[in-house]
C-alpha cells in the first residue's frame, strides 16, 4: 500500500511524513523514509488487526468472497479513519481532491487484497 501511494501521489512523502515531522520538528520532506516506514508498520498492525479482529467477531475468512468483501468494508473504515482521524485531526492536514482519491482507493484495494489474501490462505 505504501509503494503504490508513493509512485501514485504527487511526489511529495506520505502523510506519516508529516506526523513525524509534527514530533520530531523539520519539514515532512526531510522525514520521508521515516514515515514510510511508520506508513508499513501500520500497514502490518493494521493487517494483523484484520487477521486476529474478523474472526473474534464470529466472522468467517474461509470463503474468498466473504474474506474480499470484509476485506473491502475493511478498508473503507481504514479510509474515512485514515482521512478524517489521522490527517485533519492529527496531523493537522487538508490534502486536495487528486491526493484524497489516490489516498482513499489504496486503502480500499489494500483491504481487498488483505481479504482476499486471508481467504485464500495465502497469509495465515
Amino acid at each position: 500500500m505504501t509503494a503504490v501511494m508513493m509512485m501514485l501521489g504527487d511526489g511529495g512523502p506520505p502523510p506519516t511524513a508529516a506526523l513525524v515531522a509534527k514530533f520530531a520538528g523539520g519539514e515532512p520532506d526531510d522525514h520521508a523514509m521515516p514515515g514510510m516506514i511508520l506508513h508499513m508498520i501500520y500497514g502490518v498492525v493494521a493487517g494483523a488487526v484484520f487477521a486476529v479482529g474478523v474472526p473474534l467477531l464470529g466472522l468467517s475468512l474461509d470463503s474468498v468472497a466473504i474474506a474480499v468483501g470484509l476485506g473491502l468494508v475493511y478498508g473503507i473504515v481504514l479510509m474515512i479513519g485514515g482521512m478524517m482521524f489521522w490527517m485533519r485531526l492529527i496531523i493537522g492536514m487538508e490534502p486536495d481532491r487528486d491526493t484524497m482519491m489516490v489516498f482513499g482507493t489504496v486503502h480500499v484495494v489494500y483491504g481487498v487484497v488483505l481479504g482476499g489474501f486471508l481467504g485464500a490462505g495465502i497469509l495465515a
